[in-house]
């Protein structure tokens, strides 16, 4: 390797760090009312539908907002958009905190707390310009572990709270945010091999939702991804409504929940990168229905729930950092910020729904057993599209990327998503 390759290795490694790091932050800002869901559900009287609907409000905007905001970043550039994302998650952090004082304020607040949501299509386009796609899925896995914010808020909002009073745990992250927005406009720099910006912001977006490999990956990622999110914002209420925890009980073992996911996504990239992301999704979805299926029985919580608990938790995270490998590998260059925007969204909006359905359930019937097996079903039908028509259209796209490569003429068709040329993507 000659010094200008360790020099470039090394500053990719510098702004792989700085993005993470970003992500996780903003992340942290972004699931800080979950983790006081009963709280505010007992103080405010909200109803097990009120108190669902109040932890998903942030997943909601923040999903819908990554379409925009990915496309934003493939024209300004992480540089500007990372900061700038940071500071404007700081006023629904502070009016959270000092403002609302009733539902519908608590709403509102919570519908521009999802800012923090949407640096996620930020980074995706920001790492993916600085490492080749062979090495792609493992380095977008070590950026998808900003989730990590996730945990750090339910292990440390409520002691916080507890300790310092209600306001305590949304003064420090401002003060965080606003440290890292600073950090991000000194230290971030572009790739130079960032791809030239072309086309309008209306145009791109177009172009994107045209693409076959957008929507398909879109409906990966709402169960990998949203899994994840759903479980992250409301466990807490569901550990609390169905086996009596506290809330500081629940929390940590939602932090548990959130850590081990946030393990697993690089693992999930990195195995892509060596054995194709369609066998790491398959496993991931199979294993995703079992657990589900285990949870909806209604058993004592420790220890066969638990452990299914985990279990969900390992492959969710699997399944998000393999189809961000799939996202590394094949979407058009100059277009990676505006396809993660997208499927970013259907991520979120895949984590909306289920909190949705989970109180909805409860209020319903007094248990939790339909929502998982709703989940079980999910999970099962994923798991017949990745190993159907999505493995089809992968293998299609390594055959055309193939002889567009022998001939020397890039592909100009769009088959679905695939695994790296000259590689099984099965």
């Amino acid at each position: 390797m000659t010094p200008l390759e360790r020099g470039q290795r090394s500053r990719a490694t510098v702004m792989l760090v700085l993005a993470t790091v970003g992500f996780g932050v903003n992340f942290w800002a972004w699931s800080l009312i979950s983790p006081l869901g009963g709280d505010y559900g007992g103080r405010l009287g909200l109803t097990g539908f009120q108190q669902s609907t109040l932890v998903a409000i942030p997943v909601l905007v923040g999903s819908l907002g990554r379409i925009p905001i990915g496309a934003l970043t493939d024209k300004l550039g992480a540089k500007f958009m990372f900061p700038l994302v940071s500071v404007l998650t700081i006023v629904p952090v502070l009016f959270i905190a000092f403002v609302a004082d009733s539902y519908a304020m608590m709403l509102l607040g919570g519908f521009f707390l999802g800012l923090g949501g949407t640096t996620f299509a930020i980074g995706v386009p920001f790492v993916s310009s600085w490492y080749p796609v062979s090495k792609r899925g493992a380095a977008l896995g070590i950026f998808g572990m900003g989730t990590a914010g996730t945990a750090v808020s339910a292990f440390t909002t409520v002691p916080l709270a507890d300790a310092f009073g209600r306001e305590a745990p949304f003064v420090l992250v401002s003060v965080i945010l606003a440290i890292y927005a600073v950090a991000s406009y000194l230290l971030l720099r572009e790739s130079p091999d960032r791809p030239e910006p072309t086309g309008s912001f209306i145009a791109n977006t177009v172009a994107t939702m045209r693409l076959g490999v957008t929507w398909q990956l879109a409906a990966l990622y709402a169960l990998g991804f949203g899994g994840f999110v759903a479980f992250s914002v409301y466990l807490p209420t569901y550990l609390v409504n169905a086996y009596g925890l506290t809330g500081t009980d629940a929390s940590f073992r939602t932090a548990v929940f959130v850590i081990l996911a946030v393990i697993a996504r690089p693992v999930g990239g990195a195995l892509s990168d060596r054995v194709g992301a369609i066998k790491v999704l398959l496993v991931s979805f199979v294993a995703t229905g079992v657990f589900a299926a285990i949870d909806a029985i209604g058993l004592p919580l420790v220890p066969i729930p638990t452990a299914a608990f985990l279990g969900m938790a390992a492959t969710l995270g699997a399944a998000s950092g393999a189809t961000f490998a799939l996202v590394g590998q094949v979407a058009p260059p100059n277009k990676v910020g505006s396809v993660t925007g997208v499927v970013g969204a259907a991520g979120g909006l895949g984590g909306f729904v289920p909190p949705l359905v989970m109180g909805a359930t409860y209020d319903a019937l007094g248990n939790y057993t339909l929502g998982y097996a709703l989940l079980a079903l999910v999970a099962f039908g994923m798991a017949a599209f990745t190993w159907g028509p999505v493995r089809t259209a992968a293998r299609r796209r390594a055959e055309a990327a193939a002889a567009s490569e022998s001939s020397g003429h890039p592909a100009t068709t769009d088959p679905g998503p695939a695994a790296p040329t000259g590689r099984n993507p099965s």
